[in-house]
């Protein structure tokens, strides 16, 4: 059992991957030299995978189910995690997405501590009713908290608009209602089902030996059989549900989200597709584009102003966000703006400058232990090559651009949603 070092020869990067005799996928990116070691392990099982076959039987469990299981793993019969990293000196944090769960730790010492409490994590589920329902509380608090968040209720109410049948259109973290229903037998259930190593991948970037890592991992890891668990996404409709929501909330300046909903196939877009959007988003709406620069002129944006490609199982979507006086006008602007876009497609010279820009920010990722983390295991997740957008986007074309452009931003197919202020405490 040994590792296979995969390099980009273009940045003289390297990593290297194996897959553990547990069942785990290891990767680590040694970097000579640098202060900080980041690691992350994660599980593909987020908040959309709430209905699943798990050993042919069918589950269905309460919305939040992901979320609540990642706040608990952290408890287990010797004590909190988090109290363990202190004294290791870690930095140390989890996450729970639509679609992964991850948990992670950044360290400048003491990285061989502070691994062994990141597999004793994962590896020691311990759920009792007493421990279930004291999360119930904390958990109920940051429901709420994000009920009141500007920026997740602008993206939420969004996504509701959006889809009517794909899970994306449920909070990640669920409902005061929906975790009352979360008991330790959902949570064991939910843990057999998707936190088994063959399902899972650590990535590791810094200051670090793959030896060492594997040393700790012959040390730790518990061999698991694999399991047979198949998620169940509902098929989504092309159209979005409702083209505009609103919300008041107490904001000072109004807030939108515009998407634009895309045909998703439960597949990943490949890396040269992702690469294609990123360069049309950079060329339409980056700082230096003319729509960037209408928007600004007009008064109708501010830096806060962005765009992303949100994508995952069964959904895919362009978006656009920020801060603005007039919500409504903005999206007219930037739906006529993409209208004449599919008529003359991206130019040439928008298209060498948002090239160089994208291929900046990857040669700039190769610098930071957290991005290189991000990158293998998104790669691992998505099915993509970790390190391989560099030699791919060198390739790209104009045409494979205004290509990909077709499938993308139909101005017919989008939905608009607005957070303004409560009467009297937005607009001036």
């Amino acid at each position: 059992m040994s590792f296979t070092e995969i390099k980009n020869e273009r940045f003289g990067e390297k990593y290297y991957t194996m897959k553990h005799s547990s069942g785990l996928r290891i990767m680590v990116s040694p970097k000579e030299g640098f202060k900080s070691t980041y690691a992350v392990i994660g599980t593909h099982f987020g908040s959309i995978n709430s209905e699943f076959i798990h050993n042919g039987k069918k589950v269905k469990v309460p919305d939040g189910t992901a979320h609540y299981l990642e706040h608990k793993l952290f408890e287990s019969e010797e004590g909190d995690a988090f109290k363990l990293y202190a004294k290791t000196g870690a930095s140390a944090n989890a996450y729970t997405s639509f679609d992964v769960t991850c948990y992670l730790f950044l360290c400048t010492d003491k990285f061989e501590e502070s691994l062994e409490i990141l597999f004793d994590l994962i590896q020691s589920p311990y759920f009792t009713p007493e421990t279930v329902a004291k999360e119930q509380g904390i958990i109920g608090q940051e429901i709420k908290m994000y009920q009141d968040n500007p920026d997740w209720r602008s993206m939420m109410n969004l996504l509701q608009a959006m889809y009517s049948e794909h899970p994306v259109n449920k909070d990640i973290a669920g409902s005061v209602e929906s975790i009352a229903e979360i008991t330790p037998e959902i949570l064991y259930e939910c843990y057999n089902s998707y936190y088994n190593l063959n399902n899972m991948v650590l990535c590791v970037a810094g200051d670090v030996d793959p030896d060492t890592v594997l040393k700790i991992a012959d040390k730790k890891l518990k061999k698991n059989e694999p399991v047979q668990t198949e998620s169940i996404i509902p098929k989504e409709p092309y159209e979005v549900r409702e083209k505009y929501v609103e919300q008041k909330l107490p904001v000072a300046v109004p807030m939108f989200t515009l998407g634009f909903k895309e045909d998703a196939p439960e597949e990943f877009i490949s890396t040269k597709e992702a690469l294609c959007t990123n360069i049309i988003l950079e060329a339409f709406a980056g700082a230096g584009s003319a729509l960037y620069r209408k928007l600004m002129d007009e008064g109708l944006i501010n830096s806060s102003f962005g765009t992303e490609y949100f994508e995952g199982r069964g959904y895919r979507a362009v978006l656009f966000d920020g801060e603005t006086k007039d919500p409504e006008r903005t999206a007219e602007i930037i739906k006529d703006a993409v209208r004449e876009l599919h008529k003359t497609g991206i130019s040439k010279e928008d298209f060498e400058n948002a090239k160089m820009a994208a291929y900046g920010k990857i040669a700039y990722g190769f610098d930071s232990t957290y991005a290189i983390a991000s990158e293998m295991i998104s790669a691992e997740f998505t099915g993509r090559g970790a390190f391989e957008s560099a030699d791919i986007i060198s390739e790209l074309t104009l045409e494979d651009v205004n290509e990909r452009l077709k499938s993308q931003l139909d101005p017919d197919n989008c939905a608009l949603s607005v957070i303004k202020g409560i009467d009297g405490a937005a607009e001036e």
